[in-house]
């Protein structure tokens, strides 16, 4: 990923006029970025235990995805599976959640986006479980405006068919959306979209709650977040690369 890709040129141009001491990250595989993705994710509170399932169509068709047997914190490039349009695997020994249905559906619907993102998510959790849409109170949380769909139709979880298309048809054009007694999901155009989305959710429903448990506060106006959540369209510049470099000093071996 190059620090311009997902992000408006003409805006970047204009607030970014210096081109930086040092390149952000070294080279990355498609594979290598959905590991990162995974791992960045997971340090969000998108991480319950082995929940959780993100897809990545690449341009030629296929997608990758996760394996269902590791948890997100452990990925390393090596380790993620690419699967044809139909969920068969076709260069892995890993096998796949029996819930990719939902992604492949999804994908299907909507050519516009190329990431899906589910998981039983900490602060977006509890929202999903009281079955309310949380407030917006800040800026960080106005990131990608105020719709924030809560689809109330929980049946289990979504390796039938059936299940996964409607849960996909209700989503309609929606940017995420909290599952009822479930968690979280989470679309995007690619993976700076769909992060900048993940942390914004968890963000809005992290200070909704607290704002909550100290007594409440008014919400943010409308036309204030539409304002702010211009970010969503535009792309956050530096902040997917600032995120993964986090992981790596972490743990480079990410890379292998």
């Amino acid at each position: 990923m190059l620090k311009t890709d997902g992000v408006n040129r003409l805006l970047f141009e204009k607030f970014a006029v210096n081109p930086g001491e040092r390149p952000l990250l070294p080279p990355l595989s498609p594979k290598a970025q959905v590991a990162l993705m995974c791992r960045m994710l997971s340090r969000e509170g998108w991480n319950e235990h082995i929940a959780g399932h993100i897809t990545v169509r690449q341009p030629d068709g296929t997608v990758l995805t996760n394996p269902w047997e590791l948890a997100w914190d452990e990925l390393r490039a090596s380790d993620i599976v690419t699967i044809d349009e139909d969920g068969k695997v076709l260069d892995s020994q890993w096998n796949t959640t029996p819930a990719i249905g939902l992604h492949l559906q999804l994908h299907k619907l909507r050519p516009e986006i190329n990431v899906v993102i589910h998981n039983h998510a900490h602060w977006s959790g509890i929202w999903a479980n009281l079955k309310q849409v949380p407030p917006l109170h800040d800026q960080a949380g106005a990131y990608c405006g105020v719709h924030l769909p809560l689809y109330d139709e929980y049946a289990g979880t979504f390796e039938k068919t059936d299940l996964s298309q409607s849960a996909a048809m209700a989503l309609g054009d929606a940017k995420w959306a909290l599952l009822a007694n479930h968690g979280a999901l989470v679309v995007g155009k690619d993976l700076r979209q769909a992060h900048l989305r993940v942390i914004t959710l968890e963000w809005r429903c992290k200070r909704a709650y607290e704002v909550k448990l100290a007594g409440g506060a008014p919400a943010l106006p409308d036309e204030v977040v539409e304002r702010l959540s211009i970010t969503d369209a535009n792309g956050f510049p530096f902040c997917w690369e600032a995120m993964a470099r986090r992981e790596l000093r972490a743990d480079p071996s990410i890379l292998e």
